[in-house]
Formats: C-alpha cells, sequence, structure tokens
C-alpha cells in the first residue's frame, strides 16, 4: 500500500494535466501574493486569502468559507495541499474558489473519508455523500484553477464494503468549474442537486476527472466540455469491467441530464476493460430516468466498442434510459454492435447543446 506521503505526492502531481494556460488576468497583474506570500495589497475587501503557511488571512479552506459571509465573496488560495473537508453552506450564494497560481496542480484540497469510514462518535460511517473532500452547496459557485481530491485507497481497507471516496459534491445551480482536477477512484465528481425537484445546471469546462468506477455521477443538469476522463486500472479486479466512466441519476421530469462534449476519454486499463456509462437508479429515487449525451468526442481504447453501457441495478436496463452518442472519433467509439451504441440524427444533435441545458445562464 503506498504511504500517504506517497499518495500526496502523486495527487499534488497527477497522471495526467490539461494546457489549461495563464492565470486570470486580474491574478497575474495585481499579484495578491507578494513576494514572501503576504497580500501584496487589499484588492478588494470581498477578497479573503488563504495560505497554509500563515501569509494570508486564513490557513484553512473551511476558515475562509466560514468567514465569507454574505454573497459575491472569492477566495484566492495559494499553493499548497490543504488536508481538510470543506462544506461550503449554501448560504454563501456567488462565491468564487480561486487556485492563485493559475495551475490546478499546485493548489490540492484533499482528503480520505470513504463510504464504509467509521464515524467519530461511533454512531455509524459517513456514506458517499458524508465521505466528501468538498461539499458545494450554494448557487453561482465558481472555481478555478483548483485541485479537488479524496486519496482514500481501497488497499489499504480490505474490510470495507463502502467504498466510494467522493471528492467533491456539488448540488447548487450555476455551479461553473473552470480548468479545476477532480481526484479519486470510485465516485470521484459527485454532481448532484439539492432535492429531487431541484434541476441544477453545472458547467466543467477544461477539467481533469480520474478514477475508476462511476467517477461522474449524480442528478445535475451537466454540461463537461472539452475534458479529460481517465480511467484508472484496478489490481483487485481478476476480469474486466475494471469500471464505469458515468453513471447519471437523472430525475425522471428533468429533460437534461450529463452532456459530455469536445472531451477526451482515456485510460491505463487495457483496452476493453472500461465501460463509457452506466445508469444510476437511486432507491431514493425509483422515477429516476437517467440521460446522458456524448457528443464530438475522442474515445480511447480502453472502452468496451462491444457493450459501451452497462446496467447497475436488476429492473433497470440501460436501454430503457435516454443515452445517446453523436459524431465521436477513436478507437473506443468505433461501431461493432450498432444496437449497443444508440446515436442522435443531426436533427436531435441540435437540441443536445450547452444552450438548452442551461437556458437563461450563460456560465
Amino acid at each position: 500500500m503506498p504511504s500517504r506521503r506517497t499518495a500526496l505526492a502523486l495527487l499534488a502531481g497527477g497522471t495526467t494535466a490539461l494546457a489549461l494556460g495563464t492565470a486570470p488576468a486580474a491574478l497575474a497583474h495585481d499579484r495578491p501574493f507578494g513576494r514572501y506570500g503576504t497580500p501584496a495589497r487589499r484588492l478588494d475587501p470581498a477578497t479573503l486569502y488563504v495560505d497554509a503557511r500563515g501569509r494570508g488571512d486564513h490557513t484553512r479552506v473551511q476558515d475562509a468559507v466560514d468567514a465569507a459571509a454574505g454573497t459575491g465573496r472569492t477566495l484566492v488560495i495559494a499553493p499548497g495541499t490543504y488536508r481538510e473537508t470543506v462544506d461550503i453552506p449554501a448560504a454563501r450564494t456567488g462565491l468564487t474558489l480561486i487556485g492563485a497560481s493559475g495551475d490546478p496542480r499546485d493548489t490540492v484540497i484533499v482528503y480520505d473519508n470513504a463510504n464504509g469510514t467509521p464515524l467519530p462518535d461511533g454512531s455509524g460511517t459517513y456514506g458517499t455523500s458524508g465521505s466528501a473532500t468538498v461539499t458545494a452547496r450554494p448557487a453561482g459557485l465558481t472555481a478555478r484553477h483548483l485541485t479537488f481530491a479524496n486519496d482514500w485507497l481501497r488497499a489499504g481497507h480490505p474490510d470495507y464494503t463502502g467504498t466510494q471516496a467522493v471528492a467533491i459534491k456539488v448540488t447548487g445551480d450555476r455551479s461553473a468549474f473552470h480548468g479545476c482536477r477532480f481526484l479519486g477512484h470510485q465516485d470521484t465528481l459527485y454532481a448532484d442537486s439539492a432535492s429531487l425537484t431541484d434541476f441544477a445546471r453545472q458547467y466543467y469546462r477544461d477539467c481533469y476527472v480520474e478514477g475508476d468506477v462511476d467517477f461522474v455521477f449524480g442528478r445535475a443538469s451537466a454540461v463537461l466540455e472539452r475534458c479529460h476522463f481517465r480511467t484508472l486500472a484496478r489490481t483487485d479486479l481478476p476480469a474486466p469491467p475494471y469500471g464505469f466512466v458515468l453513471a447519471p441519476s437523472t430525475a425522471g421530469t428533468n429533460p437534461h441530464g450529463f452532456l459530455v462534449l469536445r472531451s477526451r476519454v482515456t485510460s491505463t486499463a487495457p483496452d476493453g476493460y472500461f465501460k463509457l456509462a452506466r445508469p444510476w437508479v437511486p432507491s431514493s429515487d425509483l422515477t429516476a430516468h437517467p440521460m446522458l449525451t456524448v457528443r464530438d468526442s475522442h474515445l480511447g481504447a480502453g472502452i468496451d466498442t462491444d457493450e459501451p453501457y452497462g446496467t447497475m441495478s436488476a429492473g433497470f436496463p440501460w436501454q430503457e434510459q435516454r443515452f445517446a452518442e453523436y459524431r465521436n472519433t477513436g478507437p473506443g467509439a468505433r461501431v461493432t454492435v450498432p444496437a449497443n451504441r444508440p446515436r442522435l440524427t443531426a436533427a436531435e444533435a441540435r437540441r443536445h447543446t450547452p444552450a438548452a441545458w442551461f437556458g437563461d445562464w450563460r456560465p
């Protein structure tokens, strides 16, 4: 089993990074952290500076969140590894989180709870939602150039049956993530909503997500554009499938689930060992009608072309859900069994766009 230090080193460097461009203009010009890490000058009273080495307003992200009362506040987070759990209340509407360096590999928020991790008071376990390193509840949240990670490892806990370990759970409407990284294994990115009747619109652009089982999942109306999904090989399974990239649980009344476009899927597993997706119909919502469109994306050889989709729960086969593809390329997009790859027509594809998903919101 890798040591915690080794795991953190891997998280800080990651396995793959996107070319994310330069820092936002305001950060590059104003340099909120001076030469020795202290705020160079107070640019905006609505901005709080976080630095693990004590050269900002706060050393912990959660403390800065707690201090950021009101709406429209900004947290600028200095490079470093912040080993903590963070819960952002719904009242922090319009909150912005920014990694100060402009490179998400430099600023990592990480913890290691899993579904089966015992609660400190002995009353049970954290459960899937409770395992999240970061829980983001407010509407209008924006995050840029940050890594959200959960470094819990199955190898260190062979007795656990609850192996879900969430890096971030996002439930707010109009949540946007730009140039961020999401690292974990099972259930890495939980794109959800606050309730069954809330249709949370979320946007992920130029992001990197890695994991092995259902590592992008939930019921949000989420657009993932120009993202890189990286499937990790598992050594505890004797045969494929090693896992699933996406697992939407869209409410039956919601016309928009997950939309993946202009993205790519790569793999560290052998060819054909991963499914692209499977529907999640949770016991809390048996009326869910999972929806997923993957379009204009490059699918690597890790995707099983004969059966790219799987079924999670008996009685809810993927064929009865809203799964479709359009103009994908790459070895994992090859159509070998047409019945197993539902495809949109050109006319249908015109209705599967960010504008259709977001309505009056322009992230």
